[in-house]
Formats: structure tokens, C-alpha cells, sequence
């Protein structure tokens, strides 16, 4: 059953909304203060409005719900965690996003060997677990970049574990990049 959480969306239609945690450690939403610098980024770049956007590893669905909130076209939320799943359904629907979004209930790798029915995305959001190894993280950023997901002038964001490096693959290159204590965000583009 989800809880209430202490995290909320930051700003656009449902700022200030409150949303709801799997009950458990496995799922480690992003910080207030690290998502605020990160869309304040997007938003400065133009990456946000009407966008079409890709969540993967969505955990509580906070970052594609504040792409939403800030004007965000749509949005697929990628996550095999059925408490975590649930979580993303209750916050969609509290926050009126349901009919702008799509949860995919399966691991990211399995969603990324599909034909991209939704395809181009102009914002990819990728938050793996901490934990997740820097190599598997490297196949789904070249598997990103490789093939049709992304429109031209899109922006994959990586949030991840300051001490876990990972190089950005053939066809992306760095644009952005700021350290928030343990918390590495990178922005891509092809």
C-alpha cells in the first residue's frame, strides 16, 4: 500500500501536490532540491513544453510528474515494481495526469528491445537504483542512442551515484552536468 511521502511536485499546474512512496527502501525518489535545479535546467533549455517524455526506472513517477505539472505534452513511465506501480497509479490519477500518461509495468531493458510504439521522446528520464551497475546503465544509455527513441533535440537526463561514472555512448554527448552532494545529474544529446 502506498504511503504518503515527503516529496512534491515543484512547480507548473500541480505544484506543491504531495505525493505517495512504495512502502519499502527499494524505491529512492529524488530529492526536492535536486529536481528543482534539474527541470529549472530543462526549463531554461526548452525541453519541457509540450515535450513528449520517456521515464524510465520511474519509482514514485515524481519526475515525470513534474514534466507533466511544468507542461509536458505526455508521458510513458517505465517500472516493473508492482508497489511501485501502484504508487505511480495513485499520483496520476491525484494529480489529473492519467489521461497524459502511460505506465509500462516491465523491466526497462525488456521495454527498450520493443519497437518504439510511442517514439520519438524529446525528454528521457533515466533514474536508475543507486546500485544499478555502471555497465548495465552504459547498454541502456547506447541502447537510447542507437536506435529511433529519440526525437533530434532531445535531452536524456542520468541521475545517479556521484562515484558511479558512466561515459556517455556513441551518438550522445554531454551538455550539462552538476554535482548535488552523492547525486550526479547529467544532461545528453544526440
Amino acid at each position: 500500500m502506498p504511503r504518503k511521502g515527503g516529496i512534491r511536485v515543484i512547480a507548473g499546474s500541480v505544484r506543491g501536490r504531495r505525493l505517495v512512496v512504495p512502502p519499502g527502501t527499494d524505491v529512492r525518489p529524488t530529492q526536492d532540491r535536486v529536481r528543482e535545479a534539474m527541470f529549472s535546467a530543462l526549463d531554461a533549455r526548452g525541453a519541457i513544453a509540450d515535450a513528449s517524455v520517456l521515464d524510465l526506472y520511474a519509482g514514485t513517477g515524481a519526475l515525470a510528474i513534474e514534466a507533466l505539472s511544468r507542461g509536458a505534452a505526455r508521458a510513458v513511465l517505465v517500472e516493473r515494481s508492482r508497489d511501485a506501480i501502484a504508487a505511480i497509479d495513485t499520483n496520476l490519477e491525484a494529480c489529473g495526469f492519467r489521461d497524459r500518461a502511460r505506465v509500462e509495468p516491465r523491466a526497462v531493458e525488456a521495454f527498450l528491445a520493443t519497437p518504439a510504439r510511442d517514439a520519438p521522446f524529446d525528454l528521457v528520464l533515466c533514474d536508475p537504483p543507486y546500485d544499478f551497475p555502471a555497465a548495465d546503465l552504459s547498454d541502456v544509455l547506447a541502447s537510447i542512442a542507437s536506435t529511433h527513441w529519440l526525437a533530434p533535440d532531445a535531452m536524456v537526463v542520468v541521475e545517479r551515484a556521484q562515484r558511479a561514472s558512466v561515459e556517455p555512448p556513441p551518438g550522445l554527448r554531454v551538455m550539462w552536468e552538476r554535482a548535488f552532494g552523492d547525486t550526479l545529474v547529467t544532461f545528453l544529446a544526440p
